[in-house]
């Protein structure tokens, strides 16, 4: 009898750790079913995230390609003499900032302008740096740098585009060209991927050139990048 409730003993024994082992798995199990929903939400907030962050970089983009377009079609209207653009100032005037006396500068220089103005960008740009190599301290020279710029720039010569705007700027700061070539210095970086250059040249502007025009457009691309 005794042996008999002996054995009844280890048998209630051992079913009790049965059962509590089944209850302990049966709990991580729970554990684990949670944590791997939880961590499934987290992945899909994640996903959710990132597709709208790319949506969002997607329209960013759009709106600056845009731009660039809007702001290529004004440099060609920069070249067009007697375009009614002219009205709204040195910023959009075609013709000259100033007049020279000497016919030779006169012809050379509107020979370059009349090639801008036809859309022959590439032979622009070699008239218009041939222009400000041979007369560098004529009147019109930095009309020219600007339009040299100008040409580099409509003919996808980017870097050579940024190089002459920032040299016009360096030497005449106080020029009404120099806000908007700043301008073209920064969609130049635009094109070039230089989203933080574009950025510290439109904070140039609006610092430097707070009462220019180019100071508006440079504030509404900031606001894109």
């Amino acid at each position: 009898m005794h042996a008999v409730t002996h054995r009844l003993t280890i048998l209630s024994a051992t079913l009790a750790l049965a059962l509590g082992a089944t209850a302990a798995h049966a709990f991580s199990d729970d554990e684990a079913r949670r944590a791997i929903l939880e961590l499934r939400g987290q992945i899909q907030q994640m996903k959710d995230q990132n597709q709208q962050a790319r949506l969002q970089l997607a329209d960013q983009m759009d709106m600056l390609h845009q731009e660039i377009a809007t702001l290529r079609g004004r440099l060609e209207e920069l070249g067009r003499p007697g375009h009614p653009a002219a009205a709204n100032g040195p910023a959009n005037a075609p013709q000259l900032s100033v007049q020279t006396d000497d016919p030779q500068q006169q012809a050379v220089y509107q020979a370059a302008a009349d090639q801008y103005r036809n859309g022959r960008y590439p032979e622009a740009a070699a008239s218009f740096a041939a222009f400000v190599e041979a007369y560098p301290d004529s009147e019109l020279s930095t009309d020219a740098q600007f339009y040299l710029g100008s040409s580099q720039y409509a003919s996808k010569s980017f870097k050579n585009s940024i190089q002459s705007m920032q040299a016009l700027v360096q030497k005449h700061p106080d020029s009404a060209r120099a806000p908007d070539a700043l301008l073209v210095v920064a969609a130049n970086q635009i094109e070039l991927n230089d989203l933080k250059g574009a950025k510290a040249t439109l904070q140039r502007i609006t610092k430097d050139y707070p009462s220019s025009n180019a100071a508006e457009t440079a504030k509404n691309r900031l606001k894109l990048l």
